[in-house]
């Protein structure tokens, strides 16, 4: 489950004290603008923190601004995700190598992307001079591909239909194991204490008469983990809700109102409506969040944008700079 809170500036609490719980899994909205800042509206990127990791999709021009005004550790950052290499998307990305120097990082940073984010990244660092005194990795992908794997969860790549290569991105946990029940164990003989630690961990245990007691026999039905999904700058087509069913924060492109359809095909961008067609199609999506946005609509305009999202998608809410959306388990 997902819920959105709009962050004042320099509240650096962020969304601790508004999760239920121990929430450990949070987005992040750095900017929700697309093709051109504005005073309010930073360029499209989020951010996404889980167990004290940090993942950044798309660094567009603004992110470290917002990183700053929300207290966020970019020294943490474990690995950035760009969609495609278009200004909008990786402009705010040279500022985050350099920042990461001045605060003396020793980790490696891990950046995915399209082709020819390898030779952007080394161009910069060569013109500009940079001082980089930790290790880039960058991957370059193509195709449908896991590109990370992390302790109990992974990060997806799947293709979009832009101007140029572009990807969609989800970050999916693996399932939880299922509620134990103490009285199942104690009715097997199972002793308190450690063997119902491993019980719960999954694994097999052998009590000392010899007999094996297994975690179906003491525990619920695995439950599920939680998913976040962030799609931008695409075309529509209906194979995208595959992609993103079960997310329980969808972040997706919503740059235009359905009157200008024939301009979002031209451009090869979404319409609100179509964000939300994909949310409903993809089944069990809990949240939208709209995102890049055309800077043809100013802040109060936006909301054409959600009315014609919320006929199709009823839980469509518009992204703002700053806002923080804790995404927490369903049971």
């Amino acid at each position: 489950m997902a819920f959105a809170i709009t962050l004042v500036e320099d509240d650096i609490r962020a969304c601790f004290r508004y999760s239920l719980g121990g929430m450990n899994l949070e987005a992040f909205v750095l900017g929700s603008g697309g093709m051109m800042p504005l005073p309010y509206r930073q360029l499209t990127s989020m951010l996404v923190r889980r167990e004290g990791e940090l993942f950044l999709f798309d660094a567009g021009e603004g992110t470290q601004v917002s990183i700053r005004r929300l207290n966020l550790r970019w020294k943490k950052i474990t690995a950035i995700f760009i969609s495609h290499m278009h200004a909008d998307h990786v402009t705010g990305l040279p500022g985050i190598l350099m920042l990461s120097s001045q605060v003396d990082r020793q980790e490696p940073l891990y950046i995915f992307g399209p082709p020819k984010l390898a030779d952007y990244i080394d161009q910069n660092r060569r013109i500009l001079d940079m001082y980089i005194n930790y290790d880039i990795i960058v991957q370059e992908i193509s195709e449908r591909t896991t590109v990370w794997n992390g302790e109990g969860y992974s990060i997806r790549a799947f293709p979009l239909r832009h101007t140029k290569m572009c990807f969609g991105y989800a970050l999916e946990e693996a399932p939880r194991p299922g509620v134990f029940y103490p009285e199942k164990a104690v009715s097997k003989g199972v002793p308190r204490g450690p063997l119902w630690s491993e019980l719960q961990s999954g694994k097999t245990v052998q009590l000392s008469d010899g007999r094996e007691v297994h975690p179906s026999e003491v525990m619920g039905e695995p439950r599920s983990g939680r998913k976040f999904s962030f799609v931008t700058d695409s075309l529509y087509f209906p194979e995208i809700a595959q992609e993103v069913s079960n997310s329980d924060l969808f972040i997706c492109e919503g740059m235009f109102e359905q009157a200008l359809i024939e301009s979002a095909v031209d451009k090869r961008h979404m319409t609100a409506r179509q964000a939300a067609q994909i949310a409903r199609d993809a089944g069990n999506v809990r949240q939208l969040g709209l995102i890049h946005y055309s800077p043809r609509y100013a802040d109060r305009e936006l909301k054409v944008l959600l009315d014609e999202a919320r006929e199709i998608f009823p839980n469509t809410v518009l992204t703002k700079d700053r806002m923080c959306f804790p995404i927490e388990f369903v049971d």
